[in-house]
């Protein structure tokens, strides 16, 4: 029918779409409007429609964007001072699943950025959470958090998980 398939080894044939990155979430103003009234919102995860204007319209956009891009831009947009990423990980870690695997707790800007020129956090594993990482912390955002679920708590108080600040 025309359209690009791809395996996704293990789990069948899926379509390939473009995957532009996330420029600004539309409802940031909205959302942050709810938030200070103590409401909990849920917001950019996967399976949203990426949308453009053209002629002062909305239309959706045959294409997918990467939720944890998606989140860091929301959290610039709602003006979040940190934004926080559960991961099936406790930490991010240089050389992972190697022998010279070395965790991340805590680290800064820079050196993040350094790490991820130099490859240590791949696509479709740890790549995206360090480029939304990246992009927050360059948009005025504090602090990031990497964490898997049952450590939350703990690097909330900066006792677990991975710390990203500038």
């Amino acid at each position: 029918k025309g359209l690009n398939i791809k395996e996704d080894i293990g789990r069948g044939f899926r379509r390939v779409v473009a995957s532009p990155k996330p420029l600004m979430i539309i409802e940031a103003d909205i959302i942050r409007e709810l938030l200070s009234k103590s409401i909990v919102v849920i917001a950019a995860g996967g399976g949203g429609i990426p949308v453009y204007y053209e002629k002062n319209k909305l239309k959706g956009a045959e294409a997918v964007i990467d939720k944890d891009l998606a989140s860091a831009c929301l959290a610039n947009g709602i003006k979040a001072d940190i934004f926080i990423m559960i991961t099936d990980v406790s930490k991010v870690y240089l050389n992972y699943k190697k022998k010279n695997q070395t965790p991340l707790t805590k680290t800064n800007l820079s050196d993040v950025k350094r790490y991820y020129k130099e490859g240590h956090f791949p696509e479709g594993n740890m790549g995206p959470k360090i480029e939304a990482s990246i992009n927050f912390l360059n948009n005025n955002g504090k602090k990031v958090i990497i964490t898997d679920i049952k450590n939350i708590e703990k690097a909330l108080n900066d006792r677990a998980g991975t710390i990203i600040e500038k």
